[in-house]
């Protein structure tokens, strides 16, 4: 038995060292490239939003017919000669947007609407190469986080339905009478790029922080100010959609007044879609087809999601967390810029800078909702020595 040491005897060499404290499971997980892979999603967030602006710039300035065929790999290259480029103009004298809107159209006239599509696809095709090299590269180099593999795949996987939706929506526009793509599926196009924008960017908040720290923020979260936010989130959606009819149809063009349309309230024959006989169509076409109720619709809505709006920032200046209270207010500040950059759109008979402005700022807006949303969900710890608890 060891003998009796004296309390100001020192501890020898030969004391077995006292264990380090170790994490929990979350902490002993691999992490993976979190950094890294939020780095690769900001690069495709930021092609995405260039992709919708493109997007945009295109329906604008009619060129989205332009190209007449859908060859994911080959219409990579622009034409190279002369005859390549009366190829290509050919064709899109055969569609009826040319036929009977632009006869008469130069060759020069055809090579500016071409280069806004080929553009547009080409950008879609460079989305494409980026996540496919840093997904395949990461998975290789085993840097995924746990649980995040089959989350980065269906962006890939979105992506490539975005491309066949495109086609999908050009093609409703080569035929029959049609001068411009369906409006409903424009808004599908349209909707699903917000989609996968939205999810980029909740990808990217969630990587910001490890896995233990967004379950120990998650302890903390406002589930009624969640709540609000998802609803705002869904009510902004919907207006996004509703934009995409009035883009569809150029119904921002046709009401260049406000707060009435041209001196009403409600539009005259908002539920008259004519069928080319004489006679009209079902009621229900009117609500995609017909430019008066369309537009009328989406300012409606933009009241709306306006006071929505303005419930969930009066909710969100009580949150006890800073950087929550803050992310709210940039929502309102935002959809104020939004709410003037619409009504400006209309009284300029959508002006292509100014409506194209509008668009964008549709998705900062949308980015901001989310990320409002998700300080709502994992709040940001503040410090009491810097004031911002």
């Amino acid at each position: 038995m060891a003998g009796k040491r004296s309390i100001f005897e020192e501890v020898g060499s030969n004391e077995r060292p006292v264990p380090t404290p170790q994490g929990g499971m979350i902490d002993a997980r691999p992490k993976g490239a979190r950094r890294a892979i939020r780095l690769w999603l900001m690069v495709i967030f930021a092609l995405v939003m260039a992709m919708i602006a493109v997007g945009g710039l295109t329906r604008l300035t009619d060129s989205g017919l332009s190209i007449t065929e859908w060859r994911p790999l080959t219409g990579a290259l622009p034409p190279m000669s002369e005859a390549a480029w009366a190829a290509e103009f050919d064709k899109y004298r055969e569609i009826p947007e040319y036929q009977l809107q632009n006869k008469g159209m130069s060759l020069e006239e055809f090579k500016f609407i071409y280069w806004w599509e080929w553009g547009h696809r080409q950008l879609g095709r460079v989305i494409g190469l980026v996540w496919a090299l840093g997904f395949v590269g990461f998975l290789a180099l085993k840097k995924i986080p746990p649980g995040w593999t089959g989350r980065l795949l269906g962006l890939g996987a979105l992506g490539g339905l975005q491309g066949a939706i495109g086609w999908w929506m050009v093609s409703s526009g080569l035929e029959g009478t049609m001068l411009d793509v369906a409006s409903y599926r424009l808004a599908t196009h349209l909707g699903l790029a917000f989609v996968i924008l939205g999810l980029i960017a909740w990808y990217v908040f969630l990587l910001g922080r490890s896995e233990a720290e967004l379950l120990q923020a998650r302890r903390a979260r406002e589930a009624k100010l969640f709540s609000l936010s998802t609803g705002l989130m869904h009510f902004a959606f919907l207006q996004i959609l509703l934009g995409a009819l009035v883009a569809g149809i150029d119904a921002g063009r046709a009401f260049p007044t406000w707060p009435d349309m041209n001196g009403q309230f409600f539009p005259a024959d908002a539920f008259y879609v004519p069928d080319g006989q004489g006679g009209s169509l079902p009621v229900w076409h009117a609500f995609f087809e017909n430019p008066g109720l369309v537009q009328f619709m989406h300012r409606m809505a933009g009241y709306l999601l306006f006071a929505f709006g303005v419930v969930a920032w009066l909710r969100g200046r009580r949150s006890a967390h800073a950087s929550t209270r803050f992310a709210f207010n940039a929502v309102m500040a935002m959809m104020l810029v939004q709410v003037v950059l619409g009504i400006v759109t209309a009284l300029t008979a959508a002006h292509l800078h100014v409506a194209l402005a509008h668009q964008v700022g549709a998705v900062l807006l949308w980015v901001l909702i989310i990320r409002a949303r998700h300080l709502s969900q994992y709040p940001l710890a503040g410090s009491i020595r810097r004031g911002t608890a």
